[in-house]
């Protein structure tokens, strides 16, 4: 059976909880909702006040981990408590209870033995303090991976410092001052993601559910200190039980698109061998590539 994708062009907070409620899922226990909570000086983050009706739905905690990357990229969610004033600053700790997973170690390591690339995933211990997990990604471009969406949020979003730079160094280190080591080439890079977002689907399996919303898109991610403006109009809201699908579908509207600002994101997604994220994600078996979309 393909996976089914939920679709509406409408893009308002009410919206993300109706596709929502598509799925016919409700998601067990205490929920961790990740988002990308927007790196200091980025204007094209989703904002908490857009995500608020959903989150408030699945009474959830919004969930985050620090980045691999600091003052040299310009951002400053590398370390705990800078990370925390700008969670405050960018007003999530005024909405919901927020967690920053491997804010205290150990990191949970879990292994993956038919990696493509990696043998094991770093990430913040207090994901087990979770019984469900609902992805909210704001689909878009990304400098290094081509594109982010929900397999991206289930890779890095969830792995912990130390996990990023594992998954960016295609399992070479995960010191992230090991710079020399921390890039992978082309077909690396997708294949580590897809390894570790192969985990966290796995843990949360049965009880995770995807949004990805089409809203801002830019080539560059929320984690740009600066970004590049949008280059395309807003396409809609997406919602499944499938990370595969979902972002499959996500790029298949893009490239269906007539808006003149899709040839400039699709060479992002394509110069960086984005697609392959997806194709990768595939063949390890946590999703599949053939979707039906159903408009709502």
């Amino acid at each position: 059976m393909k996976s089914k994708v939920y679709f509406t062009r409408s893009l308002t907070p009410e919206k993300v909880v109706e596709a929502y409620r598509k799925l016919g899922i409700t998601l067990p226990g205490k929920t961790a909702v990740k988002v990308h909570s927007g790196e200091k000086g980025n204007q094209n983050y989703l904002t908490p006040e857009f995500w608020k009706p959903m989150v408030d739905t699945v009474r959830g905690t919004i969930v985050e981990c620090n980045t691999a990357y600091g003052d040299a990229a310009g951002g400053v969610r590398d370390n705990t408590e800078s990370h925390w004033h700008l969670l405050e600053e960018h007003g999530w700790t005024k909405y919901f209870p927020v967690d920053l997973m491997d804010e205290e170690g150990p990191d949970v390591v879990w292994p993956i033995p038919n990696g493509k690339v990696l043998r094991e995933n770093h990430v913040g211990k207090n994901i087990l303090n979770y019984d469900s997990m609902l992805v909210l990604a704001h689909f878009k471009g990304h400098p290094m991976g081509g594109y982010g969406g929900a397999l991206k949020q289930l890779s890095i979003g969830c792995a912990s410092r130390a996990g990023k730079a594992l998954i960016h160094s295609a399992g070479k280190t995960d010191d992230r001052f090991d710079t020399w080591k921390m890039h992978a080439d082309k077909n690396q890079f997708p294949e580590a993601m897809a390894d570790a977002a192969e985990t966290v689907a796995e843990h949360f399996k049965g009880a995770i559910a995807f949004i990805n919303v089409m809203k801002n898109l830019s080539v560059d991610c929320d984690c740009c200190q600066v970004a590049e403006d949008p280059c395309m109009k807003d396409i809609g809201i997406l919602a499944s039980l499938d990370p595969v699908a979902i972002d499959q579908a996500c790029i298949d509207l893009v490239l269906s698109s007539d808006d003149p600002g899709k040839d400039h994101f699709m060479e992002r997604v394509m110069s960086r061998n984005g697609i392959h994220t997806i194709e990768a994600a595939a063949e390890l078996g946590f999703g599949s590539r053939e979707y039906e979309l159903i408009e709502f």
